[in-house]
């Protein structure tokens, strides 16, 4: 296991089949904030999509949201967010940890459902929100966040 870096900007992803969310902090990985969501095209496309966001964010790593089952164990889809992030590290040059994601969506859209936003508009932004609840959380690890909150985080503890 790599060490996953302690500063620098990160960029947290909601990973989708269709559409990815996309959220980036500050250099001292205090705040998180959404970025914008990509839709996926073709395999070539990504890998240089990715290559120029890390270069561009001058991130440091990249945080993938792992979704698990209630239990907290991992399913189909936990393994096709492994085999992205091990992608993503390898197109991007960059270190890969993953996050639980239980809840986030669900999260991101009552927040978007509660500051008035359209269906239309909610569909738009839900992804980039999500994306940032996951790296928000990823963040604030150690602070107080519950431990089966922190499942399937691959760095070691902050």
């Amino acid at each position: 296991m790599t060490d996953f870096p302690t500063t620098g900007r990160l960029i947290g992803v909601d990973h989708g089949t269709v559409r990815i969310g996309l959220a980036v902090c500050d250099v001292d990985q205090r705040l998180a904030t959404p970025l914008h969501t990509y839709k996926r095209r073709t395999p070539e496309k990504d890998a240089d999509y990715f290559k120029r966001l890390a270069v561009g964010e001058t991130a440091a790593g990249w945080v993938v949201g792992l979704p698990l089952h209630m239990s907290g164990d991992e399913g189909e889809k936990a393994v096709e967010c492994r085999a992205f992030g091990a992608w993503l590290g390898e197109v991007s040059g960059r270190p890969v940890t993953f996050h639980d994601e239980r809840y986030t969506s669900a999260a991101a859209d009552e927040a978007l459902l509660a500051a008035g936003l359209s269906p239309k508009q909610r569909k738009d932004k839900l992804d980039k929100v999500a994306a940032q609840l996951i790296l928000q959380a990823y963040l604030g690890r150690g602070t107080g966040t519950p431990p089966d909150a922190q499942a399937g985080t691959e760095s070691e503890p902050r």
